[in-house]
């Protein structure tokens, strides 16, 4: 999106004065489309002007990253990859960021999270217009653009490396949750500490509200480790990932949009998770790898991430 149009999308939602006298801190809350989805910010500041200006800096920031991050677009700095296979191409910090990360959850998660699986997510995004199963050719074909060997990075020189013709990356389980945390660093640079910003299912959340022990963020149907954390949430991350909502039935099956990169197509098994992590890109790599694996394979992916809270939720049976 045009970054003077996103900021022509700024709503104020609301203002609430915290405090009196020098402490003063108002709440606003901010919204605009980015990334394909509403983007919500929930600031707290010293005054309206300093929050605005706040918010408009890091929307900037977002539809910055954004532009170089988005498979939608063929000028993006990730599209670009593709057309030099075999070669190391030096990148920004900010996209080699996010696939330095995304090649360590894959590998942690024996390839279950993969960005290599553009080829496949543009043929599910046709499956599910269509809801008909790719044809076995088409499918394989798409699958031989695909996988984690085929992709590698070079943490010494910040470069990276496609293997092979016509490859395209997929930053959807991982680009959203860098963005979002970048956003929050922008905000504090501009004075706001106290804040919290959400999109599609990740939210990332600065200092505690003035006067309360943190954020509370709704996670639905998750342990009581996890309800208990959700309630007073500072300085980290929160990511959702499953097929509650994206999905389609065919024959009987309901296939997430999420792929599972062992099939090549989306996903079946009916989970929810919720990850809480300090780092947001983590969280949301995190959420996609375990709603691909569910409970029953997680246990080797979770050791690798001591630090990271996890909650699963079942869907249930849909009613015939």
């Amino acid at each position: 999106m045009n970054v003077a149009r996103a900021y022509r999308l700024l709503l104020g939602v609301s203002t609430l004065v915290l405090a009196t006298g020098a402490d003063a801190q108002v709440r606003r809350e901010f919204t605009a489309v980015h990334m394909g989805v509403p983007v919500r910010m929930v600031l707290h500041s010293s005054s309206d002007l300093v929050a605005s200006k706040a918010a408009r800096a890091a929307f900037a920031r977002i539809a910055e990253l954004d532009d170089k991050m988005s498979d939608y677009r063929p000028q993006s700095e990730v599209r670009m990859l593709s057309q030099r296979p075999g070669d190391w191409q030096t990148v920004s910090p900010d996209l080699f960021a996010v696939l330095a990360r995304a090649e360590e959850v894959s590998r942690n998660s024996g390839g279950v999270f993969d960005v290599t699986l553009g080829p496949l997510v543009q043929l599910w995004r046709e499956t599910r217009q269509t809801r008909r199963l790719p044809d076995p050719d088409v499918l394989s074909r798409a699958r031989s653009r695909s996988g984690a060997p085929m992709f590698e990075v070079d943490i010494e020189h910040s470069a990276v490396r496609l293997w092979v013709p016509n490859m395209r990356l997929d930053l959807g389980g991982i680009a959203k949750g860098y963005i979002l945390q970048e956003a929050l660093k922008t905000l504090r640079t501009h004075g706001i500490r106290s804040a919290l910003v959400e999109a599609g299912g990740d939210v990332v959340v600065g200092d505690p509200p003035p006067g309360q022990a943190g954020w509370s963020v709704f996670v639905a149907g998750g342990d009581t480790a996890t309800l208990r954390r959700a309630k007073a949430l500072s300085n980290v991350a929160v990511a959702t990932s499953g097929g509650s909502e994206q999905f389609v039935e065919i024959g009987g099956v309901r296939y997430s949009h999420i792929i599972d990169p062992r099939t090549g197509l989306g996903a079946t098994g009916r989970h929810i998770v919720t990850v809480i992590a300090e780092d947001a890109a983590l969280a949301d790599a995190a959420a996609t790898a375990l709603s691909v694996l569910g409970p029953e394979r997680a246990a080797g992916f979770r050791k690798k991430y001591p630090q990271v809270l996890v909650s699963f939720r079942t869907l249930p049976e849909p009613s015939r």
